[in-house]
């Protein structure tokens, strides 16, 4: 299981990549595993307001639905078009391939996300 250093994460599998207001958000390698092979990502519509725990996206794979959660608060400002024609980019590269792109409106909830190690702790737990 790969976890990138640079990046905050959430209980819910999903890494936030912060570059000023904006946010980048994607699901975790632990989570594109735990999924398998990814079918299909629905996407949410550019200028959606949304709070920190709201689901934003549904991933399908071959075994399952999963709801993924917004790790911060804000408003959808990009969202990442090529997943609709190939979900399976977030299997080959699940942090090279972010969903969406959040302007956030509270950035201390990054605050309450985890760091790489806390997270590698968090999953052991859960394997």
């Amino acid at each position: 299981m790969e976890v990138r250093n640079d990046l905050y994460y959430s209980n819910d599998h999903e890494w936030v990549s912060v570059e000023g207001n904006k946010a980048y958000v994607g699901i975790t390698d632990f989570a594109q595993h735990s999924l398998g092979e990814i079918v299909y990502v629905e996407l949410p519509e550019v200028g959606d307001e949304l709070s920190a725990g709201d689901v934003f996206s549904v991933i399908e794979s071959v075994k399952a639905a999963s709801d993924s959660y917004m790790p911060v608060s804000g408003k959808i400002i990009e969202v990442n078009e090529e997943l609709s024609d190939s979900p399976q980019l977030i299997n080959e590269d699940p942090y090279g391939n972010w969903i969406v792109v959040v302007e956030m409106s509270d950035k201390s909830e990054l605050d309450d996300l985890m760091n790489a190690e806390q997270y590698e702790e968090f999953c052991s737990k859960e394997d």
